[in-house]
């Protein structure tokens, strides 16, 4: 199977550690445009955790010539878009655009990470709306679960920590302490450019020549990394909500290991897609959720694995007693070579299908970089899934579905009684 998308692509290392990696795709009109900080929440002290969010809210505050208003306008007028994200080991700043205006959106992303105000009032305004985002994931059971599953399971590791931060943190941060730690990580080390649409690589080259004359280097990290302990707790949380939520899983294999793909097929075995093991099962044959998925959450040397599940107090003990059995089904069954086939389609379908969007493949650029050190083609990813067995899904099974090794989290009403979910 030969797939054309991903072989035009081009790197080049700037002396001062800034790497531009990009791809050229024919026949489309636009491109997508990221600045990747290669910082987040993982490297942040626990006195200060959020600040990578709360930094990522900051630079759309203004900058040495431009107020908020006009980087938003900038970008729009010229019918662009403009937005940012920060995960656990990064910050991704980034534009979409026409590919005739890619220097202006370059200049209005790089003037953001490289020359933001931090005024007090601004900042006291924006933690205002980032409270406001915090009480959004408190009212949410189906994200917060999420952040309290890895709180629990890399507890005692800088991975716990919610992006969000805390609102003591939140509350705490003003000019000073966002300045240094704008300095001490924004530095052109930590910085990865990414490109994909109609764009040039050497444009993109001297465009960064341009715009990056006299960043600082920014500090080296040594993250600290998780260890292999696994516990089995089962923490349960009192919440204003009407349904249990629920979260049975461990952590895994991350992004260095080779392992971390058969995890992958192991989880769309079990959740992923409406012909999974855990949908039919739970939801088709039993009609007891609505909700109910399998996720492989991965950072560089470790996953969060697990299967997700709302239901009502009465089907929640049920609704996890077929997700046990369906996981010991696992661990003693191979899977038939019909299943194989058929998860083997699905996992290659969605990623190819995930190249039709100029988003997905600048993201895709910056990732193989951050956690693989190279690019890695199409082409490699399918034969890679094409050569996993059925024995090694097994022997992956044995090892993360054990009962003994599993964490459960469970938030649920306050007025509930839950006696085993």
């Amino acid at each position: 199977m030969a797939i054309q998308d991903l072989q035009s692509f081009k790197l080049t290392e700037l002396s001062g550690g800034i790497k531009i990696i990009s791809e050229f795709i024919p026949r489309i009109e636009s491109f997508c445009l990221g600045f990747r900080i290669n910082i987040g929440a993982r490297d942040e002290q626990r006195a200060q955790s959020g600040i990578c969010h709360f930094i990522e809210h900051m630079l759309f505050k203004g900058t040495k010539k431009r107020s908020a208003r006009k980087i938003s306008e900038d970008v729009e007028s010229i019918g662009g878009y403009l937005n940012a994200y920060t995960s656990k080991e990064s910050t991704c700043y980034y534009g979409r655009g026409l590919a005739n205006h890619i220097d202006k959106t370059f200049d209005v992303i790089a003037d953001m990470v490289q020359n933001p105000l931090f005024k007090e009032n601004h900042i006291k305004k924006e933690s205002g709306v980032v409270l406001d985002e915090l009480c959004d994931i408190e009212d949410n059971p189906e994200e917060l679960i999420f952040d309290k599953f890895e709180e629990l399971i890399f507890k005692g590791n800088s991975l716990a920590f919610p992006i969000i931060g805390n609102e003591k943190t939140i509350t705490s941060f003003n000019h000073e302490i966002l300045s240094n730690f704008h300095k001490a990580h924004y530095g052109q080390k930590s910085l990865l450019i990414s490109a994909a649409g109609n764009v040039n690589h050497e444009h993109l080259v001297k465009l960064t020549e341009k715009y990056f004359q006299s960043v600082g280097k920014g500090k080296s990290k040594n993250r600290s990394l998780v260890d292999s302990v696994h516990n089995a707790d089962r923490v349960v949380i009192k919440k204003e909500i009407s349904q249990v939520h629920s979260i049975i899983g461990r952590k895994s294999y991350g992004y260095t290991n080779p392992k971390r793909l058969t995890l992958n097929m192991l989880s769309n075995i079990l959740g992923e897609g409406s012909s999974s093991r855990l949908f039919q099962a739970v939801r088709e044959r039993n009609g007891i959720t609505y909700q109910i998925n399998s996720f492989v959450n991965s950072y560089q040397d470790v996953s969060a694995f697990g299967v997700y599940f709302s239901t009502n107090e009465k089907n929640s003990d049920k609704a996890m007693a077929i997700i046990k059995k369906e996981f010991e089904k696992l661990r003693t069954d191979s899977v038939s070579n019909r299943e194989l086939k058929r998860v083997k389609e699905y996992m290659k379908g969605s990623i190819i299908l995930g190249l039709e969007n100029t988003s997905s493949r600048m993201i895709r650029l910056a990732d193989n970089m951050v956690n693989h050190g190279r690019f890695i083609s199409v082409d490699e990813v399918v034969g890679r899934i094409d050569a996993i067995t059925a024995d090694m899904i097994l022997e992956i099974a044995h090892e993360v579905l054990d009962d003994s090794t599993l964490t459960q989290m469970v938030l649920f009403s306050k007025n509930a009684t839950l006696i085993n979910a």
